[in-house]
């Protein structure tokens, strides 16, 4: 965690391989991978993050 963003840990990440999405949620919204966190983030409007969590609950549920 950065002293800028409160990075979590998306709730779909599987901890046992290591491969997880960090996700901070602010103004915009950010994604990172936690194995390339030197690679820096993507970042999203919220409405654009809310509609793309909503496609995924309702695509695999």
């Amino acid at each position: 965690m950065d002293a800028q963003h409160a990075w979590h840990k998306s709730s779909y990440s599987n901890g046992s391989n290591n491969n997880c999405v960090e996700v901070a949620e602010g103004a915009t919204v950010l994604v990172r991978d936690t194995q390339h966190r030197d690679l820096g983030h993507i970042a999203y409007p919220p409405q654009a993050w809310v509609a793309f969590v909503s496609d995924l609950q309702a695509w695999c549920p």
